[in-house]
C-alpha cells in the first residue's frame, strides 16, 4: 500500500453493530480521493468488535486494527491511534456511526483552502440527534467552556475532526483531552476552523456515558484546562548561522 497522506483514527468500545458498516463508509469517502489508512483502536471490548474488525482486515487493504491491553478510555485510544498513524494529518470519528464519513472530503477541502496556520478543523454538529437531555447538557457544556476558554468553537464535542499529527502529539496529553482540542492548539498557537458536519442517530449499541458523570469530570477537566492556558509561555526561536 502507498504512503497514506491521511490517517482515519477510530476509538470503539463494544461497537460490534456500527464498526463494520461505519468502515465501509470511509472507505467509500475516500478511495479515490487521497492515499488512506483507517485505524481502529479497540479499548478492550467485550463484545465482538475486535473479532469483527480482524476479520474485515483481508478485504480491505487499508485497514489497520490496535488493541489496548486493559481498557483506557477514549482519549488514550485516539492519542495511540494517532501515535500509530503514518500520515501527516489525521482524522478522528467517534466508533459508534454517528458521525458521517461523507464529510471528510469537506474537511479535506477546507484545509486545502485554508491557511497555513490552521492546524485542527473541528467538525460542528449543526443538526444533532441525540436525545433532548443529552442536546440540553451539551449546549449548557459547550456555553460554560467558551465562556471560560475563549477557544471560539460551537461544539468541542463532536468526533469528526481533522488536525495536523504533529501539532496534535505536541499538546499535552491528559484523560478526556479530545473535548478541549480547539483550546489546547490555540495555546500552542495554531488556528483552529468549525467546520458544520452531519449528525446521525446511533444505529446499534448505547452511549458509554451519562449525562452526570461527563459533568463531573468536565469540571475538573475544564478547570485544569483554564490552568494550562494560563501558565502558557511560547516564543519563536531562530537557529544561528
Amino acid at each position: 500500500m502507498s504512503q497514506p497522506q491521511l490517517s482515519v483514527v477510530i476509538p470503539a468500545f463494544n461497537e460490534e453493530g456500527n464498526v463494520l458498516a461505519l468502515l465501509g463508509e470511509v472507505v467509500a469517502a475516500l478511495r479515490g480521493v487521497v492515499p488512506f489508512e483507517v485505524i481502529f483502536v479497540d479499548d478492550c471490548s467485550r463484545d465482538g468488535t475486535l473479532a469483527l474488525l480482524q476479520g474485515a482486515r483481508a478485504g480491505t487493504p487499508e485497514l489497520r486494527v490496535l488493541a489496548h491491553h486493559q481498557q483506557s478510555g477514549q482519549s488514550t485510544a485516539i492519542r495511540n491511534g494517532v501515535k500509530a498513524a503514518r500520515a501527516p494529518w489525521v482524522a478522528t470519528l467517534d466508533g459508534d456511526g454517528q458521525n458521517d464519513p461523507a464529510d471528510l472530503p469537506k474537511l479535506l477541502a477546507a484545509r486545502d483552502a485554508g491557511q497555513a496556520d490552521v492546524k485542527l478543523y473541528a467538525g460542528w454538529r449543526v443538526n444533532r440527534q441525540d436525545t433532548g437531555s443529552k442536546k440540553w447538557a451539551s449546549k449548557w457544556a459547550n456555553a460554560i467552556r467558551s465562556r471560560l476558554l475563549r477557544d471560539a468553537t460551537p461544539d468541542t464535542g463532536c468526533g469528526t475532526k481533522l488536525f495536523e499529527r504533529a501539532a496534535f502529539l505536541d499538546l499535552p496529553y491528559f484523560d478526556h483531552m479530545h473535548r478541549y482540542l480547539p483550546a489546547l492548539m490555540q495555546r500552542a498557537g495554531w488556528k483552529t476552523v468549525s467546520v458544520p458536519v452531519n449528525h446521525r442517530p446511533r444505529g446499534a449499541g448505547s452511549s458509554k456515558y451519562t449525562n452526570f458523570g461527563r459533568a463531573l469530570v468536565g469540571i475538573r477537566d475544564l478547570m485544569g484546562v483554564a490552568w494550562l492556558i494560563t501558565r502558557s509561555k511560547r516564543t519563536d526561536i531562530r537557529e544561528l548561522e
